[in-house]
């Protein structure tokens, strides 16, 4: 291909919008910053809302040219999804539960049908144009968004006898969830209703509900029970975390067994289980904390002997799996699964016939039965080279199936059954993908950098086959990252991405440090005082894809958010001449600022990933050193950016990105915009034609710093 990047615009806007500098100074550890732009955290002001605006307004005249192809894009987005589907059902009691998409409508409808009989485990082929016997819709997700700008559903569950739901909703993104409840008979919304909550679920005979609240920092940190039918005053408070670095979280065991409730901060967990014939028994713990190690817990029956399975870092760096009686955790530990260095233990799952083990090995994610006795595997094998498998959707203990997920760069999500009588895998569902799309005209593969270090760096790549195999001419690339939480970028399908590889551009994600691909190491190795191997290992990767032909700097976009968006920040510092375009969504920019503040949301809790700078003057000095926003560096040729924030956001403040840009402006460079979603969280606008409109606003700008906007 010979084509170059288009000009952003063939007529010049208004000039780009300026932010008033206004001293503050920030005095830590003997270093003195004034920070210029920090009056614009003032969200309630009528004059940081008129800037936004202005920013906003100043984007739009940027990329009003690309409106017709926005459009273009949108339209194919949509022209490939098969607008109204339901979902595989998945059996819970006498049901079978599913979803259901409707053409035209924004959001899914929750529904259920009766199951034909007590043996019945196949669940049935539903067809969107054929009305399902006996369908009721439990939830329309357009009904409860009417009204709302924004609108996102958080718990949702059914009693164990099938007569009673229980749902939560966000109208504004702050995800601040209200929770309801409905007589499924009587087809009535009961009187109970539960304000700011984060989660929550029926105990097993529906008569109560369990549902965590929040702190003042968004931290979950309480579990409370309440009885339907009484006012909320009267809940019993069940557990209370006190440690602001320890978030909660609660769950039911799939026997029906135990209510478990975990506290754990990123390094340390303790798991605590409640018989529940007796909710309001003081919980016991089943290991108490000690400072980094982690552990969960689930529920087994070997050989008729109730037994705990623990997933635990104690001495073992990629975990290992052990199991103690139920009645005494702290009793005699026997060893299944010894720690195997490179084999990152993930998940153990229990049901009556069968114990499901995942785990990560070689940079992917592996599925295996297990033997809880012996600790034999059996790995469930795929034909692909690169592939993301998983377990999940089988609530029910004794399921005689096991419910599978599937997917790759170009293999469209899939779900399988696995018959554990015969070991029979049963499609059920691939991803509809319309407009005659072939896995075979697409390739992927697996490439290798090499970092400062010396370290091998992973590199995922797909293309369409048709332009031919990346590196036998250079070609425009979409190179995307995260690296952070131990968070692992695994191959997934995408229709969006579809518009991009049929203009022929090689879509890449470079598996850098801090994410969890590689195993624990991987991840500690990008962490606190090593965080800056996360951006090194991305300069890396955007080298060798340069070096290997693949592409040329001026036809590579990098793209990340959250903690990617730092990732971003910090690449544009160390390499802007390295790519043609920057797009950083929710970025968390100004990550200095935001860990010295202890009052802020999640900083706490934060501080076991980053290091705690408001104590530490060391880690302070390490951080401001690769802070995207305090890195800023006048003069330099930064290419064009993008930033994409949310004005509701409670985990990256849309202040973060607001002022990054405006220090840009003041470095020299006028080629960076900034759009804020006025009514929107951290994961963006709500509503699948709305966020297909956002992808497509995104993408467009992609394909034009591509120089492929006209393909």
């Amino acid at each position: 291909m010979t084509s170059v990047p288009s000009p952003v615009s063939s007529a010049l806007p208004p000039a780009p919008p300026r932010a008033a500098r206004r001293p503050a100074i920030r005095s830590h550890h003997g270093d003195v910053f004034d920070d210029p732009y920090d009056w614009l955290r003032a969200k309630e002001d009528p004059e940081v809302i008129a800037h936004l605006e202005a920013e906003n307004a100043y984007t739009d005249a940027r990329v009003a040219h690309l409106a017709p192809l926005r459009q273009t894009l949108f339209d194919e987005i949509k022209a490939r999804v098969q607008e109204s589907d339901l979902s595989v059902p998945t059996r819970r009691g006498d049901w079978w539960y599913y979803g259901r998409t409707v053409e035209g409508q924004q959001y899914g409808l929750q529904c259920r049908a009766a199951v034909a009989s007590p043996d019945d485990w196949t669940p049935p082929v539903l067809d969107p144009a054929v009305p399902v016997p006996g369908e009721q819709i439990l939830l329309d997700g357009n009904v409860e968004a009417e009204g709302h700008e924004f609108f996102a559903m958080g718990a949702f569950d059914v009693s164990d006898d099938a007569t009673r739901l229980l749902w939560s909703t966000d109208f504004e993104g702050d995800e601040r969830y209200t929770v309801r409840v409905r007589d499924l008979a009587a087809g009535e919304t009961l009187t109970d209703e539960i304000p700011g909550t984060s989660g929550a679920f029926f105990t097993p005979d529906g008569a109560s509900i369990l549902y965590t609240t929040v702190d003042e920092s968004w931290r979950p940190d309480t579990l409370w029970l309440h009885r339907i039918g009484t006012p909320v005053s009267d809940d019993v408070q069940l557990f209370h975390e006190p440690d602001e670095r320890f978030w909660l979280g609660a769950g039911i065991t799939r026997s029906r067994r135990y209510l478990v409730i975990g506290v754990g901060s990123s390094i340390t967990s303790e798991e605590h289980l409640v018989d529940l014939n007796d909710l309001t028994a003081p919980p016991r713990v089943v290991w108490p904390r000690r400072e980094g190690v982690e552990y969960s817990v689930e529920h087994a029956v070997i050989d008729g002997r109730d037994e705990l399975l623990v997933l635990h870092n104690d001495g073992a760096l990629d975990f290992e799996l052990v199991s103690v009686p139920a009645s005494d955790p702290a009793g005699p530990r026997r060893t299944i699964l010894a720690h195997t260095p490179g084999r990152r233990l993930l998940d153990v799952d229990a049901f009556r016939d069968v114990t499901v083990v995942a785990y990560r090995f070689e940079g992917l994610e592996r599925i295996a039965l297990m033997d809880p006795v012996t600790g034999a595997l059996d790995e469930l094998g795929f034909d692909e080279p690169l592939f993301s498998a998983g377990f999940g959707g089988n609530p029910e203990w004794a399921a005689p199936y096991l419910r599978l997920g599937y997917g790759s760069f170009v293999t469209p999500s899939t779900v399988y059954d696995l018959e554990l009588s015969t070991g029979e895998l049963h499609l059920r569902k691939r991803q509809p993908v319309l407009g005659g799309y072939d896995p075979s005209d697409y390739g992927q593969r697996r490439d290798w950098a090499i970092a400062p270090d010396g370290t091998r760096v992973p590199i995922s790549l797909v293309w369409k086959r048709s332009f031919g195999e990346p590196g036998s001419e250079p070609r425009p690339v979409h190179l995307y990252g995260y690296g952070s939480y131990e968070h692992s970028i695994d191959p997934g399908f995408s229709v969006m991405r579809l518009s991009a590889l049929d203009r022929g551009v090689v879509f890449a994600v470079a598996h850098v440090r801090g994410g969890g691909e590689m195993g624990r190491q991987w991840y500690e190795d990008g962490k606190l005082g090593q965080k800056a191997n996360s951006f090194t290992d991305f300069v890396a990767c955007a080298r060798h894809l340069v070096d290997a032909g693949v592409t040329t700097p001026d036809r590579m976009v990098a793209e990340g958010g959250s903690a990617g968006g730092l990732l971003m920040g910090a690449v544009a510092n160390l390499a802007p001449e390295l790519f043609s375009g920057i797009l950083a969504s929710v970025p968390f920019v100004d990550a200095l600022t935001t860990i010295l503040d202890p009052s802020l949301p999640l900083t706490v809790i934060e501080w076991d990933e980053w290091g705690d700078p408001l104590h530490d003057a060391e880690v302070y000095a390490y951080m401001k050193s690769y802070t995207p926003y305090e890195n800023v560096r006048d003069g330099v040729a930064y290419p064009p950016i993008l930033a994409v924030t949310s004005l509701n956001d409670t985990r990256v403040l849309y202040v973060e990105p607001a002022k990054w840009v405006a220090r840009l402006r003041d470095a020299g460079s006028d080629d960076v915009m900034l759009k804020c979603e006025m009514v929107a969280g951290h994961g963006g606008v709500s509503g699948r034609y709305n966020s297909w409109h956002e992808r497509a606003f995104e993408m467009a700008w992609i394909l034009d710093r591509l120089g492929v906007a006209g393909s």
